[in-house]
């Protein structure tokens, strides 16, 4: 008797086990999946100057007003606030900022966006967006491109320890300088 009841014990406990195991769901992609841009580029150099995570939400038939609305702050990005770290310390659109990590935040306007680092960490959009926490507020240049860019992207180009970064979306590109 004992050692059918150990039996039974011990099914109920592997199929209890099993079926946990079998119920994990896996999200499926994201709507606006997250990248990384970087400068250097090349992956493998240990000495960056700049790294930016960020998601990138797509037009899908929206106006860029719409997803970035004109002087209002945004994300820069879609879902977490995109973050910046700089392994040093930079000039960023002309004001120096210490090395570290910072949310990135942007301010569109037909003119120049306005480009905000600040303290804050981890938080979701721009809903929790802190004004007290700023490090520097900068002017990126706007510019028209020739072509829409669906989905939202960030780029770094340059020489040595200077570059620029780009983004761009829809028509909109805008470019601010990185240097270290």
């Amino acid at each position: 008797m004992k050692k059918a009841i150990l039996a039974i014990a011990i099914f109920t406990i592997a199929l209890v086990s099993s079926s946990e195991t079998s119920a994990q769901e896996f999200k499926g992609l994201d709507k606006s999946p997250m990248d990384a841009a970087s400068y250097p580029a090349n992956w493998r150099n240990a000495d960056k100057l700049v790294k930016i995570i960020y998601s990138r939400p797509q037009l899908k038939g929206r106006s860029l007003d719409k997803l970035a609305p004109k002087d209002k702050v945004w994300r820069t990005g879609a879902n977490e606030a995109a973050e910046i770290t700089f392994y040093k310390e930079v000039t960023f659109g002309g004001k120096k900022v210490s090395a570290g990590t910072y949310s990135l935040f942007s301010i569109p306007t037909d003119e120049d966006w306005t480009i905000i680092l600040s303290n804050q960490k981890n938080i979701w959009g721009s809903y929790f967006y802190d004004k007290s926490e700023d490090v520097v507020r900068v002017s990126g240049k706007v510019s028209k491109l020739q072509e829409s860019i669906e989905e939202f992207s960030i780029i770094f180009e340059g020489e040595k320890s200077e570059a620029t970064m780009y983004m761009a979306w829809d028509k909109t590109l805008i470019s601010l300088p990185v240097k270290g």
